[in-house]
């Protein structure tokens, strides 16, 4: 961002800071973020009155499973993939455009409907229930996701849409928004991207009707599962659906960078698809995955009232394409204001030719951070989390340097080295010592740390 981002105190939350969308209006007291004491410091969030927080329009009560910072409720309504000339706006529209002229219905008009205004806060159920995604699985924990509570979350991908649009009589959508995954800190990633899912369903007749001989054809069985399908689809029907899959992502990703493009896919797993499989392309000589698909679970196309038919599911990475294609080297560039930034993509049309032009290159601040880890109960993405919170934008990169488990205590140190740099300006040593001490007092106090600073 173009702004330093200020805080009034570490352990609570700044109001300023929030769009006229957003109100926090208190965290329990067995919340990671929050505490009584004050710090000394001017980069940091301020302990708010009451356990609820209201978003767009609504009101949700905070648990113990409310994680969600002010940071990341600011960002919630910026929808950059609806600003138009945004590199996320010209990849989606791009996207958009491809399929409109492509994929055709019987009369005429576009066989695939497109859904860019869907709320990113859902259910838990909408999260992973729908999806088959199990109660144990990792990617349901407080580690990884943005819990508003027990019950409603930042929804983790655009696939939490999945159920509702084919319940609602879809058989051809596409799903663009903001999610929302707590993660590592590097160029690549933020914890706020933008996804784009796509769907398609067959019935027999659709599938089948194209192949010779195919009146005998069907698409369910009484079989057993496979490493290449699921127990109820026949092999036929999923081969054909993976071929169209993988024919319909092929075409995109030519149409987006051009002939010549190599692609390759990769087996791998997700729970609500199967067979599945990641899309890697060749770019300046590294391979780079741009998406995940599969074939749709069966149960999850059934329970949302398409027992008749067969589908495939992908989700693509907006941030993923625009920087391959644009050449932007830094993640955090798409939230920028600076007009050096943003007036490099407007043109006359949405395939004009960009490759972006980087702003003055502002030297990095490097500082290391040493700690004793509290118990087995600390997460490094909790850590992650608060430099974030407290650096914004400011903090380039976190790497963990060492490990080390002392020979005696059994006690566990890790030193981690921030990168500060500003994309757009110059910092000071006294700018990014008063972050990084407001980083250490808030390690200390909120994951209970032992410093070694």
């Amino acid at each position: 961002m173009a702004m330093l981002w200020k805080f009034m105190r570490v352990a609570k939350y700044s109001k300023t800071a929030l769009s006229p969308k957003v109100r926090v209006r208190g965290i329990p007291t067995h919340s990671r973020h929050s505490s009584s004491k004050s710090v000394p410091s001017d980069f940091a969030a301020s302990a708010p009155c009451s356990n609820t927080v209201e978003l767009l329009g609504k009101s949700y009560p905070q648990d113990d499973y409310s994680n969600v910072t002010e940071k990341i409720l600011s960002k919630v309504g910026k929808n950059l993939h609806n600003r138009k000339h945004h590199p996320l706006w010209l990849i989606k529209e791009q996207v958009k455009e491809h399929f409109y002229k492509h994929y055709l219905g019987r009369r005429g008009t576009p066989l695939f409907s497109v859904y860019d205004g869907l709320s990113p806060v859902v259910t838990v159920q909408q999260n992973f229930d729908s999806l088959l995604i199990p109660q144990n699985h990792a990617s349901r924990r407080k580690e990884d996701n943005y819990y508003l509570n027990r019950d409603h979350m930042l929804r983790a991908h655009t696939s939490a849409h999945q159920w509702d649009l084919i319940h609602s009589g879809l058989d051809a959508f596409l799903a663009v928004g903001d999610v929302y995954r707590r993660d590592t800190i590097d160029n690549t990633h933020y914890p706020v991207f933008h996804q784009m899912e796509g769907v398609r369903l067959f019935s027999c007749h659709e599938l089948f009707s194209s192949i010779k001989d195919g009146e005998g054809l069907q698409l369910f069985e009484q079989g057993h599962r496979t490493a290449h399908k699921q127990e109820c689809h026949t092999m036929e029907a999923v081969r054909l659906v993976e071929f169209n899959l993988k024919q319909v992502l092929t075409k995109l990703m030519t149409h987006i960078f051009g002939d010549g493009l190599q692609v390759r896919w990769v087996d791998c797993y997700f729970p609500f698809t199967h067979p599945s499989f990641e899309m890697e392309i060749n770019f300046q000589g590294e391979w780079m995955e741009v998406l995940g698909c599969g074939v749709m679970e069966q149960q999850l196309v059934n329970s949302a009232g398409a027992q008749d038919k067969i589908g495939w599911a992908f989700g693509l990475g907006l941030e993923r394409l625009a920087m391959i294609l644009y050449d932007i080297p830094d993640i955090r560039l798409f939230w920028s204001e600076d007009e050096r930034f943003l007036k490099q993509f407007i043109g006359p049309h949405i395939w004009q030719k960009i490759k972006f032009q980087p702003l003055s290159r502002y030297p990095p601040l490097i500082n290391d951070i040493s700690f004793w880890l509290p118990s087995e109960t600390y997460c490094q993405n909790d850590f992650y989390d608060l430099v974030r919170t407290i650096g914004g934008d400011l903090i380039e990169k976190v790497v963990l340097l060492d490990e080390f488990a002392h020979p005696k205590t059994k006690k566990v140190s890790h030193c981690y080295r921030i990168i500060y740099r500003h994309p757009e300006r110059t910092l000071t040593q006294d700018e990014v010592h008063r972050i990084h001490q407001a980083i250490e007092e808030s390690a200390v106090r909120e994951l209970g740390v032992e410093g070694r600073f």
